[in-house]
């Protein structure tokens, strides 16, 4: 909406972002089900049993990059938590300042970051009983924040209104060329998972159940909670004088109007339980798998937790979060590449079949060369040159605006052609 989008525009956007993502992650959630394996493991039919690491090492970097921004913001809510038991804690450090942050905000995420390792440390079934409990909590804490909105702005209508004002007007006319990165951005919000989305599918019952949960997942519970950000955001305006974007802010300030102190714990506690169990599950999982794959003897997956955990901070999350757009569209197109080799290797070479056993062996079918396939990193390097490319020649702009797309293609094309009248064909047994 600040590139000129309407709130109806925005919405549709997410919409069909998450439309066209939808394809990759069930075809990619195919193998996983059908053969009980993980990404890094799947990986290797399409880049050897050594080459596997590039992809899933690409993977984990995005989501140590995810895992710190998720983290900061569950701080953000840990901090203004703390701000209404103890309002003298929000004064720590004084006027001390780094990256414009305060002390008390620093300490915040310092705090919840550590409860995020508990849970990596004791392993992901220690937090599955949350993971139960937290999206019908925070579902139930946004339609309470959407009732509040239509109360205080006097009905759904003057909450629309209101969000109509969110626009930013001297961003001119939305076009093509508006539309084409904020796509790219939100297939690239799910880009990361539908690469390791077989790390969750390899446990589903059927391939039924996996289709239609991430179905019901992508194109109803996401736009409908886009929207009511959008309303709540619209309906701060009508009652407010101006936007609260930030659902921490608002309940703070709701808080702090009512006067009553357990209001503002259980919204803050709703917030970082759903902020914890998402950041487990999407931000954790990839990247421990991908570490342990690494050298399986020496590192688990407590301790490729921890290092994603550490990566996370250094990664430096309050300033990436600033660079949001440009973040998305440049790891998509990376992403995208890795997407388009995997798809076309399982879909077009392999016509979905896989000799699972071989994916162990460093001397089976999917070693290649010296376990790395060269095919699938040529076509890899093709995509992803084929994105940045947009960078440099101003005339391809498109081909960087719409990275994931531009890679994906590519990729697929590059190996598909490197690969043709190679030997794939499944072992025949008696």
């Amino acid at each position: 909406m600040s590139e000129g989008m309407t709130w109806a525009q925005a919405l549709f956007t997410i919409l069909l972002g998450n439309v066209i993502v939808l394809g990759p992650i069930l075809l990619n959630s195919h193998p996983g089900t059908k053969y009980g394996i993980s990404f890094p493991v799947f990986a290797r039919a399409a880049f050897g049993t050594r080459g596997t690491h590039v992809p899933s090492l690409l993977r984990a970097v995005v989501a140590c990059g995810w895992f710190g921004i998720q983290t900061w913001v569950g701080g953000l809510a840990v901090h203004a938590l703390l701000g209404v038991a103890w309002p003298e804690f929000q004064a720590l450090g004084g006027a001390w300042r780094f990256m414009d942050h305060t002390a008390a905000e620093f300490v915040s995420f310092g705090a919840f970051w550590l409860v995020n390792l508990y849970f990596v440390w004791a392993g992901t079934e220690s937090i599955k009983w949350l993971e139960t409990v937290s999206a019908p909590v925070l579902i139930g804490l946004s339609l309470a924040l959407l009732w509040w909105g239509a109360a205080a702005a006097g009905g759904v209508g003057a909450m629309l209104a209101g969000a109509d004002t969110l626009t930013r007007r001297d961003a001119g006319a939305t076009s093509f060329a508006t539309l084409v990165p904020w796509i790219t951005a939100m297939v690239g919000y799910w880009a990361t998972l539908s690469l390791n989305i077989p790390d969750f599918t390899r446990f589903a019952r059927s391939q039924r159940d996996q289709a239609a949960g991430q179905a019901l997942g992508l194109l109803t519970t996401m736009p409908f909670m886009a929207f009511i950000g959008v309303a709540v955001t619209g309906a701060t305006v009508v009652a407010y004088g101006q936007p609260i974007w930030n659902p921490v802010d608002l309940l703070a300030r709701l808080t702090a109007e009512s006067g009553s102190g357990l209001l503002g714990v259980t919204a803050m506690a709703a917030l970082l339980v759903a902020t914890l169990t998402t950041n487990i599950a999407a931000n954790i999982v990839a990247p421990a798998n991908s570490f342990s794959n690494l050298a399986p003897d020496r590192i688990g997956f407590r301790l490729g937790g921890l290092v994603a955990g550490i990566l996370g901070v250094v990664i430096v999350p309050w300033a990436l979060l600033d660079r949001y757009q440009t973040w998305l569209i440049t790891y998509s197109g990376l992403l995208g590449a890795v997407a388009g080799v995997l798809l076309a290797d399982y879909l077009i070479i392999r016509r979905g079949v896989l000799v699972v056993d071989e994916l162990y062996s460093p001397h089976g079918r999917y070693a290649y060369r010296n376990g790395v396939n060269p095919a699938a990193m040529i076509a890899l390097a093709a995509g992803t040159a084929t994105a940045l490319v947009g960078l440099a020649v101003p005339g391809l702009r498109l081909l960087f605006d719409g990275a994931w797309f531009s890679a994906a293609i590519v990729s697929a094309v590059v190996y598909r052609a490197l690969m043709r009248g190679a030997d794939t064909a499944p072992a025949r047994t008696s």
